[in-house]
Formats: structure tokens, sequence, C-alpha cells
């Protein structure tokens, strides 16, 4: 019998949903403060998982859901990263 693989998921912050984490885009906190998207899916530090539904990018940006996730105020330009990407995938 073959042995079969455990797909890893990951929860999205904005519709919690339960998604294959290569689906998805990682935001990372660093210890040194630093937040940027991690494409690799394995940069050390707080990651935060986005699905690329429409209405989780709008909602992401609209409730400031990475503020809460990382309890800090988060660059406007990392959102716009995640809108980028979003629209880049799409496209």
């Amino acid at each position: 019998m073959p042995k079969t693989r455990k797909i890893p998921l990951r929860q999205c912050i904005a519709c919690r949903e339960l998604k294959d984490k290569k689906e998805m885009l990682r935001v990372v906190k660093t210890s040194d403060g630093e937040i940027f998207l991690d494409f690799s899916l394995k940069a050390a530090g707080r990651g935060a998982y986005i699905c690329d539904n429409p209405e989780c990018i709008k909602k992401l940006r609209a409730k400031k859901m990475l503020d809460k996730t990382f309890s800090c105020r988060v660059d406007d330009k990392v959102y716009a990263a995640i809108e980028e990407e979003y629209l880049g995938r799409k496209g």
C-alpha cells in the first residue's frame, strides 16, 4: 500500500479557512521587527497566511488584520505588496 503524504494546511487570517499552505501567501515578522512576504515559506519568524480570495485581500487591508496579527503597525507597503502579488497571480 503506497504511503500518502500529509498536506500541510494553514488558516487564512481573513476567512479562517484551512487551505494547502503552498496555495497561500505567507507574511513574516522577524525577531527584529521586519515584515515581508515570504515566498520560500521557510523564513524564520512569526508567519501569517492569506489566501488569494479577492474578499480576503480586501478585508486584510480594510481591517488592518496584519497589524492585529503581529501586534504592531504594519506599513502600507506590505499590504500593497500583497495586493500586487495577488493581481500578479490572477493576471
